[in-house]
């Protein structure tokens, strides 16, 4: 414990410098030495402040839900990790690889959609528009520092169990920048929460957080889903008897894993990191790992963000005979604040001229 707290104490001064160099550089696009562009259409930036864990990705999906039926929705995000570079649009020859686990779960999910990924955002748009010029809306994952583009509505995401309040600048915490950053923010949602979680706490959350006077504040749990296998996509019953591994590469697979225990005799976690491209020796352990389990029903279990890279290797998973079923996740809005959030969403589309709700 003592070489931990003497070892933050070394990662302070860094942090302390590392956040003035991104207050410097905030403060530029505030005063307009630096240039943030804009486009004439909507765009929604979904982000945080942190390194990562505060369930993006199912409020990307919500959003994309909300607005498919009504708007030509795009997205675009960084492709992190991905093992290509530039601007590209996704289409049927796609894979994890090409895209990024995230926008490949997206194009999966939501092929009515377009779905495209570019380190350069401020570029990316254009390109994206000249090739889906009938795109009304983009959604930008991950955008909120990527300040060269300023965003019609800027929602942050933080989670209930550290939100940006508590936290501190990398390397002594996980904020990419300041607290004061959430300032941009038009929306705040706490992710993450229990959903049981009482009028009195979210008071001290409002009160913690203090929204400013344009800002709307919304509190959302996690929702799991029924598994489903990741090859043929159908339902995989299983007895609430079994065994499970939980395989996953991502942030924070806390909540899963609190999610199985209850409702699954027996769970063992096998994690990997964030992001993380599996190879065949990760398969072999995988098989071994599950061999070595006690019980008689036993199965490996994913996320849907795992199961995008997993599919890079389906010939030896299949030669292995793994079934792997996946557990899908989405968010809900406590307290009936969904279809206020949903009003608040829709009313900045219709803001925009011609963008009329069908």
């Amino acid at each position: 414990m003592k070489v931990l707290q003497y070892l933050k104490i070394l990662l302070y001064p860094i942090s302390l410098l590392y956040g003035l160099v991104m207050w410097i550089r905030n403060r530029l696009y505030d005063a307009g030495t630096l240039t943030a562009v804009s486009f004439d259409l909507p765009t929604i930036a979904v982000g945080n402040l942190s390194v990562g864990g505060t369930g993006k990705t199912p409020h990307v999906e919500y959003l994309i839900r909300l607005l498919k039926d009504h708007f030509v929705v795009a997205t675009l995000s960084r492709g992190y990790n991905r093992r290509s570079r530039g601007y590209l649009l996704a289409d049927e020859n796609s894979t994890a690889a090409h895209l990024g686990d995230e926008p490949m779960q997206f194009h999966q999910k939501f092929p009515d959609i377009s779905v495209s990924v570019g380190e350069e955002r401020m570029l990316a748009i254009p390109q994206l528009l000249g090739e889906k010029p009938d795109t009304q809306v983009v959604l930008l994952d991950d955008a909120f520092q990527h300040r060269s583009i300023k965003p019609g509505l800027n929602i942050l995401i933080t989670e209930y169990n550290r939100p940006f309040t508590r936290d501190h600048v990398v390397p002594f915490g996980r904020l990419r920048e300041g607290r004061k950053g959430y300032e941009r923010a038009n929306c705040i949602i706490v992710s993450k929460c229990p959903s049981d979680l009482t009028e009195t706490r979210k008071q001290v959350l409002r009160d913690e957080i203090a929204p400013l006077p344009h800002q709307r504040l919304f509190f959302t749990c996690l929702q799991y889903g029924a598994l489903y296998d990741m090859f043929t996509q159908e339902p995989v019953t299983v007895s609430p008897e079994a065994t499970l591994l939980l395989v996953c590469g991502i942030a924070r697979p806390a909540p899963l894993v609190q999610h199985l225990k209850e409702h699954y005799n027996e769970v063992f976690l096998l994690p990997f990191p964030d992001h993380y491209y599996y190879s065949n020796n990760d398969l072999e352990k995988v098989s071994k790992e599950l061999k070595d389990l006690p019980g008689t029903q036993k199965l490996v279990v994913t996320t849907e963000k795992d199961a995008v890279r997993l599919h890079l290797l389906q010939p030896r998973l299949q030669e292995l005979g793994l079934q792997i079923a996946v557990m899908p996740v989405e968010i809900s809005f406590l307290s009936g604040e969904g279809n206020s959030f949903n009003n608040y969403i829709f009313d900045y589309m219709q803001g925009w001229g011609g963008y009329i709700r069908t």
